[in-house]
């Protein structure tokens, strides 16, 4: 649901749940010429509050760690831009995120 809502705003989905030793990644997608990391937290409804304060601190340094090593073992450079995205669903409603952390 997530790829397709990111797909429909015009972001090319290159991965779903990418995993390496460092962790996993839900979407990588590109946006124009950036790489797009992205969590995807979803929920039936609010009684836990909200999807998006599930990607703690340490849930953010998994994903980085994780983007790095893809980095690396795609030969993209430093220059290369990348960004950190959260999609959360919270029942029906899709909510994008874009440079979330």
């Amino acid at each position: 649901m997530a790829a397709a809502y990111l797909s429909e705003k015009g972001m090319e989905i290159v991965a779903r749940n990418y995993r390496n030793r460092t962790g996993e990644i839900d979407i990588i997608a590109r946006d124009g010429n950036a790489y797009v990391f992205v969590e995807v937290k979803g929920r039936k409804d609010s009684r836990l509050g909200d999807p998006a304060e599930a990607v703690t601190g340490k849930k953010q340094a998994v994903i980085r760690r994780t983007a790095a090593w893809y980095r690396m073992k795609e030969g993209l450079t430093e220059d290369t831009p990348c960004r950190f995205d959260v999609v959360t669903v919270l029942g029906s409603e899709i909510r994008w995120i874009p440079n979330a952390f």
